[in-house]
């Protein structure tokens, strides 16, 4: 059985002390950075090694958006911002929907040629133009042009067996605090924020496999950051908006999730909110201490959400036809931006 717990590792191969970490009974998934990246053997070696800890696996994930968030580089195809596709789409809307499910295609083949389960994309924030953290990062500022967008970069993930995850919900873009640094609040009312930048949510529907909330407050929702608030993540999520994933809370060590208090309060927060598995990054140290504290226990529907984010079918889709195919259409598309 694997935990909830997602952890990150300090270098490009597992020290002792991590091998230790990662085969703790709450450990789940790693989360890998820049700093774990060398080459392409490199990450082939470590991603194995990874998978050799334990059975079943642990799953491997990591932020491979394009763009300024690629943590691969040499070796992997350069993924334009994903503001370009939304560009893309105002001069021409079947042009943008082929890129974006090319570039999913390639990011997906690409990363589980080399032993990656799954990248934490699409964005769906809106591009409001406020918010520096999202930036170019945003598909579009129209939450229906995000929806059409995102489905295409979706279904080319699904092609290539990977998984998607949906971030920030409800919306990172119009508050222009950055969460790793601060608490952002967002003080618009629910039904604006539902209308605008939850509507992707809602469009997407059953297609997306799991959704990483924000550390936003939206003081006219819940005095809790929405990763922390079982209004936002059972009531509104869940349920009105029908969504059936899993939840990956984001990085518990970041600054706006202070407001739930220590390490063991926020993963316990995080998860009393309704969130499946918990990040935390850059802390080895508090991630060592919170094993020891956190209490959980799966329950009937953790299997079935862990199961939604596996990879399906073969790694080998960097020999495949539809890879090279992909690869030429993001060629093109990566020519003219």
């Amino acid at each position: 059985m694997l935990g909830p717990l997602v952890l990150d590792l300090q270098g490009t191969s597992l020290t002792a002390q991590e091998r230790r970490r990662l085969q703790h009974p709450l450990v789940g998934q790693v989360v890998l950075f820049t700093r774990n990246f060398e080459s392409l053997q490199q990450l082939s070696e470590l991603t194995a090694e990874i998978r050799a800890l334990r059975e079943p696996p642990l799953r491997i994930c990591v932020d491979h958006e394009g763009g300024r968030v690629q943590r691969f580089r040499a070796g992997f195809s350069a993924i334009p911002p994903m503001t370009q596709l939304g560009a893309l789409w105002d001069r021409d809307v079947l042009a943008a929907c082929r890129t974006a499910l090319s570039v999913g295609c390639v990011i997906a083949s690409e990363l589980r040629s080399h032993g990656v389960d799954l990248t934490f994309a699409p964005v769906l924030d809106l591009a409001w133009g406020r918010s520096a953290v999202i930036g170019d990062r945003a598909l579009h500022a129209d939450p229906r042009v995000v929806s059409m967008l995102a489905a295409n970069l979706m279904h080319g993930l699904a092609l290539a067996g990977m998984a998607s995850c949906g971030k920030h919900f409800p919306g990172h873009g119009w508050t222009a605090a950055d969460s790793h640094h601060d608490v952002p609040v967002d003080s618009r009312p629910l039904k604006r924020i539902l209308a605008q930048d939850a509507a992707p949510y809602r469009w997407l529907g059953v297609s997306l496999s799991s959704v990483m909330p924000a550390h936003v407050v939206y003081p006219k929702v819940d005095a809790l950051p929405a990763g922390f608030s079982r209004r936002w993540i059972g009531g509104i999520l869940r349920g009105d908006l029908g969504f059936a994933g899993a939840v990956f809370s984001d990085d518990l060590s970041m600054a706006g999730a202070g407001v739930a208090g220590n390490l063991a309060a926020r993963a316990h927060a995080a998860l009393a909110a309704g969130c499946d598995f918990i990040l935390v990054c850059n802390d080895p140290e508090g991630a060592d201490r919170l094993l020891g504290e956190l209490r959980w226990q799966a329950d009937r529907t953790f299997a079935h959400r862990l199961a939604r984010i596996a990879p399906r079918g073969s790694a080998a889709w960097r020999d495949d036809d539809a890879y090279r195919a992909a690869l030429g259409d993001l060629d093109q598309f990566a020519s003219r931006t």
